[in-house]
């Protein structure tokens, strides 16, 4: 009797087949890895655009390099440190962003952090892509998708770190590779890896403390958060702001990256939405819920004027903590709707006031 084949086994074949030149076996080797690849250079890079042509680079170059992979170490290491590199090599061309490209992982922190009052680039990650991924990780490996460090306050907080703290602190806390490995993929010694381990640990620790983008989220249960959702939805449709505002906590953030503008409080997040759209029509929105980051979101469709399709307007991601709402993340960027799978446009006469396909 035959025995099943292992996946070890199944990616040595593939190995060998693609080493002579099969492109249909290196589509096959490297299938099962990358959306956790993905997932990895969205958490160095904070876009979806940008962890997608880094995930596209990643797999350009293994191809063109796959005759120097010797497998002493894993072909999964392999293909993250490419991917490392790729996304250090793409942090260090963006001068916009106001980052440093670090050569020395002993560098001032001060000399690589971003001001708190420029851009921070960021997206939500879809939810189905997380599901997508689960269903593929044997059991150790599903750490990668643990709620936490997928969670946007995590995100946005690792991206105020150094470049190469930021990839030390994932492939160690969260892919989960020894000091050894991670020394390896980064070309230094395990030393300054621990060094820039630590230093990524302390800031990390302070910037989720300081809630600059988003609050933790406490996830208090699905039903919960549904209800909370619920009553958002019918409160911003009914153009009611107090009843908005009596579902957030007292110390509330309202924030929209890439814009640097924060608003604290119930007070300052009500007099926001009561001036905005064009003296707070909320009831030219129709909001569709979704999930982003294992969190509760809203799809935003806005119609200018009482007539016609409601269009893509902005994701919104909410953070909750007991009963109530502790921040709201929007992301203004109506491409982001083909990363969710959802259509442009919405339509009230659709059943249910679900979105309508275009």
């Amino acid at each position: 009797m035959t025995s099943k084949k292992t996946r070890h086994d199944e990616e040595t074949e593939h190995l060998a087949t693609a080493k002579a030149g099969d492109e249909r076996a290196f589509e096959a080797l490297t299938r099962p890895l990358r959306r956790e690849i993905h997932l990895h250079c969205y958490r160095m890079l904070g876009t979806l655009d940008n962890a997608d042509d880094a995930l596209q680079e990643t797999l350009l170059r293994a191809w063109r390099n796959l005759d120097r992979f010797e497998p002493r170490a894993p072909f999964r290491a392999w293909l993250y440190r490419i991917a490392t590199n790729v996304c250090l090599t793409m942090l260090a061309q963006r001068t916009r962003r106001g980052e440093i490209a670090l050569t020395d992982l002993s560098n001032e922190r001060e000399q690589a952090l971003r001001r708190e009052d420029e851009p921070l680039y960021l997206h939500p990650y879809p939810d189905d892509l997380l599901d997508e991924l689960v269903q593929t990780l044997p059991g150790p490996e599903a750490t990668i998708v643990q709620r936490e460090s997928v969670e946007l306050a995590f995100v946005a907080a690792v991206q105020h770190l150094p470049p190469r703290q930021r990839a030390a602190l994932l492939l160690r806390d969260v892919v989960g590779y020894s000091a050894d490995e991670v020394a390896t993929m980064l070309e230094t010694s395990v030393a300054a890896t621990n060094s820039a381990l630590q230093r990524a640990r302390t800031t990390l620790l302070q910037e989720r403390r300081a809630g600059r983008i988003t609050r933790p989220h406490a996830h208090t249960g699905t039903a919960a958060e549904q209800d909370l959702v619920r009553r958002l939805v019918e409160s911003w449709h009914a153009a009611d702001v107090a009843a908005i505002v009596a579902l957030l906590t007292e110390d509330a953030l309202l924030t929209m990256p890439p814009q640097p503008e924060r608003y604290v409080g119930r007070e300052a997040i009500g007099a926001f939405l009561a001036t905005v759209p064009g003296g707070g029509r909320l009831n030219q929105f129709r909001l569709i819920p979704t999930h982003a980051n294992r969190q509760p979101a809203v799809a935003a469709y806005y119609r200018e004027g009482k007539s016609g399709l409601y269009e893509a307007h902005a994701l919104m991601i909410l953070a909750i903590e007991g009963d109530a709402i502790a921040s709201l993340v929007r992301f203004a960027d109506p491409e982001l709707f083909r990363h969710f799978g959802l259509p442009t446009t919405h339509d009230d006469q659709a059943d249910g006031r679900r979105p309508s396909a275009t």
